[in-house]
Order: C-alpha cells, then sequence, then structure tokens
C-alpha cells in the first residue's frame, strides 16, 4: 500500500517517458535504489544489482543541475495542520573524519586555530571533528522545513530561517528549547502573532531581573504545551532510522540535502 501510495504521488513530478535519446530506467526501481541507499548509507557503488546502474541511481538522487540551492529542493506538506502546532530542535549529524597519509620525517604543521570549511557546504570543525547540525521544525511528527548548517553554528539565529521556510502562512503555536530564546526570536513571532512556548535560560532572566524595568516583562510559559515537545523528538529519531541521515556520508551539502529530504518524504507518506 505505502509502495502504491508513493508511485502515485510521486509521478507527475518524475520525468517524461518516450523522449529522444537512450531509453530510460524503469522510475520506480530507480526510486526504490534511492529509498535503500538513504536507509542503509552504504556507498553509491555498492548498490544491489537488482536497482540497475548505480551512477543511474546517483544521477537521478543529485539531480541534471549540481550548482543548484539546497533550498530548491525541500519536503512540501499541507498548507494547515490538524494541530497547527510546530516544535524546533536541532538534530546534529557527524560526518566522516580522515587523515592524509604523513611522510616519514616530516614536522606536523603547527596551526594556532581550526581549519574552516566553507559554510555553503554545511560542515564545520569543532571538538568531534567534522560535524554538521540540521535544524527541523515539525509538525504532527512529520517534518515541515529543515536547514543544513556547520556544527559550531548556534541554534537561536537559525530559528526564523527554517520557519521562513514552511509553507503554512502563520503557525498558530510554536514550541522550542531555550537554545532558541533571545529577544530577537521573541520579538519576530510577536510581529508575526505567533504564540510560543520557549523556556528562559537561567542566564537571561538574571540578567533581565538585573536591569529592573528596562528588561521588559517576565516571559510566559505553559508547562503542559511544553510536553509536547517530545514529538519533535520522535521526528528526529524516526529521520534517525535512515544511516545516510544519522551519519552524513555526503560531502556536498546540496547532495545531504536532498537525503534528508528523502527521509523527510518518506515519513510523510508513512500512516
Amino acid at each position: 500500500m505505502a509502495r502504491h501510495r508513493l508511485g502515485v504521488r510521486l509521478e507527475p513530478h518524475l520525468p517524461v517517458l518516450g523522449r529522444r535519446g537512450g531509453r530510460w530506467n524503469d522510475h520506480r526501481k530507480v526510486i526504490n535504489g534511492i529509498l535503500f541507499r538513504v536507509r542503509t548509507g552504504m556507498p553509491w557503488r555498492d548498490l544491489p544489482e537488482r536497482f540497475g546502474s548505480w551512477k543511474t541511481v546517483y544521477e537521478r538522487h543529485v539531480g541534471p543541475d549540481p550548482a543548484r540551492r539546497p533550498g530548491r529542493c525541500r519536503p512540501r506538506g499541507p498548507d494547515r495542520l490538524e494541530h497547527g502546532q510546530h516544535r524546533l530542535d536541532v538534530m546534529p549529524s557527524p560526518s566522516a573524519r580522515g587523515r592524509g597519509p604523513k611522510e616519514e620525517g616530516a614536522r606536523p604543521e603547527k596551526r594556532t586555530t581550526p581549519r574552516h570549511h566553507r559554510t555553503d557546504e554545511g560542515l564545520g570543525r569543532s571538538r568531534g571533528g567534522l560535524t554538521c547540525k540540521i535544524h527541523l521544525a515539525e509538525g504532527g511528527c512529520r517534518p515541515m522545513a529543515f536547514l543544513v548548517t556547520p556544527g559550531q553554528w548556534g541554534d537561536a539565529p537559525q530559528m526564523i530561517e527554517v520557519l521562513e521556510r514552511i509553507r503554512v502562512p502563520r503557525p498558530d503555536h510554536l514550541g522550542g528549547d531555550n537554545a532558541y530564546s533571545s529577544r530577537h526570536n521573541r520579538r519576530y513571532l510577536r510581529r508575526r502573532q505567533i504564540k510560543h512556548t520557549i523556556p528562559e535560560p537561567k542566564d537571561q532572566r538574571v540578567n533581565r531581573k538585573r536591569r529592573g524595568s528596562k528588561g521588559g516583562r517576565p516571559t510566559g510559559f505553559d508547562s503542559k504545551i511544553y510536553k509536547r515537545r517530545n514529538e519533535v523528538e520522535r521526528t528526529i529519531n524516526r529521520l534517525k532510522n535512515s544511516r545516510a541521515v544519522a551519519t552524513r556520508y555526503d560531502k556536498r551539502a546540496y547532495v545531504f540535502h536532498g537525503t534528508v529530504t528523502v527521509a523527510a518524504i518518506h515519513l510523510w507518506i508513512r500512516p
């Protein structure tokens, strides 16, 4: 039933067969190969022969335009959710690390600062090595929008960009961890008239009280609504069932973004 529903929903977005050039492989076989690789995280070259050529499966997954922006490929959800509530959280995804061969007698190169990588590739160097983060917004245990950033980037500055990627015009309620608590984020939510439940960290609370009346009013917090944040944790765990999402094996950011998108679409079509 799930496979049939997947084929029906993806049919309008698939390339049309019967055009000039060589004969296209069966779309269902290629899609199954992409899903198999996302689920197992195995190298593309090691795909079983029943899915056809691994290069065909890889090129269909990557797309014809390698220079495309990751934001152009995002899961499309419904225009309105039943509960109308969204939650934010961060899913750290470690990347593989490697070292090149050393020459005998060569002195190690001294570095005062860690090596930095291109920010558009979503890779950053922290204590654990090369890491990246997936900032996720979900509703009803379904991914609504996500953003891939380097691992050392903060959580609070990414909240607005994640919300801008949601197709719902205005969420009824937003819940998030205390990492997303900042005056800038709360001002943005009030401007859009979005109710939110975000706990205030202890240091921010002390800072606000120290400033007296200039610190502003205490932030509202509903502990009963905040208990529903377990839904975003469950969504992250369901995404991590895909091995290629739990551990980033893709070097390029747009390829990894497509991998997470495939895993998110798979969650949407499941009952």
